[in-house]
């Protein structure tokens, strides 16, 4: 269990400095896919004629999306956005629309970094191998790296693996091609915001992890699942910028955990 929720390293956590790699999940930790769905949703929301707060949309979209994954783990993530448009459509009885349909299934590329993403990532792999395991495909995920304005040392998607996380076959893969390429489990630490996605697969793998907390102060889970146990978790920051942080003053030979 996490125990505290405090920012900064669990009690007993390696440092910062003690990792070479990051893996880091995109959508959720360095995109801001809530914004985004809730933009693409708009349309479909205001024809239902439901007054619907953007949690309520984003706990929607989370109670259709991992169903469907499983459902269909070899589709393309765009697929799954339109089929999911099409579940929504249907749990509030409102005729979907095709170009809606099409729009909320292209609509990746337009979802935002957040601000933090671009500079911390420059940051970052001044010291660390940087690595995505995400649940998108390469085409897609092509426009996201381009907003994050950095280069990947290595890029694992569903399209690759043909499952989606919280599937521990992603994970595997990963661990498996990375230590083909020299780096073992045990350099890696695995970055990210869901911890049902992320932290609980990791958690079986046996990745040392950073929770990285967007949803700091929100309450809910906004669009992922609620995990059906709480994972265990060796840092976490409220953002990109405060790991940023915390390795710097690591770095100096500081505690890791921001002030």
């Amino acid at each position: 269990m996490a125990g505290s929720v405090a920012a900064g390293a669990q009690a007993g956590a390696r440092p910062l400095t003690a990792f070479t790699t990051l893996t880091f999940d995109c959508y959720g930790t360095l995109i801001d896919w809530e914004s985004g769905i809730v933009d693409a949703l708009r349309p479909l929301v205001a024809r239902s004629g439901r007054p619907a707060t953007r949690d309520r949309v984003l706990e929607t979209f989370g109670r259709h999306e991992s169903p469907q994954q499983q459902a269909t783990p070899t589709a393309l993530y765009p697929d799954i956005l339109r089929a999911v448009y099409d579940r929504i459509a249907a749990e509030w009885a409102t005729p979907a629309d095709a170009a809606e349909r099409e729009a909320f299934g292209a609509s990746v590329p337009e979802w935002p970094a957040f601000p933090d993403s671009r500079e911390a990532l420059r940051y970052l792999g001044q010291h660390y191998a940087l690595v995505i395991l995400s649940n998108i495909d390469r085409r897609t995920f092509a426009s996201s790296q381009a907003r994050l304005g950095v280069d990947f040392d290595h890029v694992f998607t569903a399209e690759d693996i043909g499952s989606y996380k919280p599937d521990t076959r992603n994970f595997d893969h990963m661990i498996a091609h990375l230590g083909a390429a020299g780096i073992p489990r045990d350099a890696i630490l695995h970055t990210a915001e869901s911890l049902y996605h992320d932290h609980v697969p990791a958690n079986t793998v046996g990745l040392a992890s950073a929770w990285i907390h967007r949803r700091h102060g929100l309450e809910g889970s906004g669009a992922t699942h609620v995990p059906a146990v709480v994972p265990r978790y060796d840092f976490h920051f409220k953002s990109l910028a405060d790991m940023v942080a915390a390795h710097r003053l690591a770095s100096v030979g500081g505690d890791s955990a921001p002030r």
